[in-house]
């Protein structure tokens, strides 16, 4: 529809999208909708908080993995930044790890991306109405799967020792000692059901958990 037929105050939508085809595809087919107006693209996630200052968009839509900060650090970031944005989480990721902690991080909806436009759509509209939408297939796996196991401690330690770091050498980034390092590496490979940290890490991983 052409700029000027558009409502007297479109919804404005903050895009965060790591593969600038896939963006610009997105900010096409979302400008072409009556009511939706895409005012900021970004493709790292810590331009996103910068981003939304600046244009004061109405709900920012966010991939999770994206360059530079992830996009459910960057939620939180929102909600204490700039708590009048809505966010959105659009991913390829269908995970039920994730799902718990977008929502943990303050988001307002979560969508796979192998829906269609009008869906999008009709999700950016609904949550900026106050309600949450969520992916019912992912809904209903993220309830059976149950919590993360994994303490936030434990989570920055699989982290720390993603590539390849020594338990001396992950004890010094965190300033922990190495048997407390040692122990949270224990803890998390045992609640993965797993038999070593990188299998750890992966399956935390793949469950959405970090």
């Amino acid at each position: 529809m052409p700029r000027d037929h558009r409502p007297a105050r479109s919804i404005r939508v903050l895009l965060a999208e790591d593969q600038g085809m896939m963006r610009g595809a997105l900010a096409l087919l979302l400008g072409m909708e009556p009511d939706i107006e895409v005012v900021a693209q970004v493709g790292a996630g810590d331009a996103i908080v910068d981003a939304a200052l600046v244009h004061r968009p109405d709900v920012a839509l966010l991939d999770i993995e994206l360059p530079g900060r992830s996009g459910l650090e960057a939620a939180a970031d929102l909600r204490a930044q700039a708590p009048g944005c809505r966010v959105l989480i659009l991913t390829t990721f269908g995970r039920p790890g994730y799902l718990r902690r977008a929502m943990d991080a303050g988001a307002a909806g979560f969508l796979v991306k192998d829906g269609p436009v009008e869906e999008l759509a009709g999700a950016i509209r609904r949550v900026l109405t106050g309600e949450t939408v969520v992916d019912p297939a992912l809904a209903a796996a993220a309830l059976s799967a149950g919590p993360n196991p994994l303490t936030a401690r434990e989570r920055d330690v699989l982290e720390a020792a993603a590539d390849g770091a020594t338990v001396a050498d992950v004890a010094a980034r965190l300033h922990l000692s190495e048997s407390t390092v040692r122990n949270h590496l224990s803890a998390a490979i045992g609640k993965t059901g797993t038999r070593n940290r990188m299998e750890a890490l992966r399956e935390a991983r793949h469950q959405g958990w970090l």
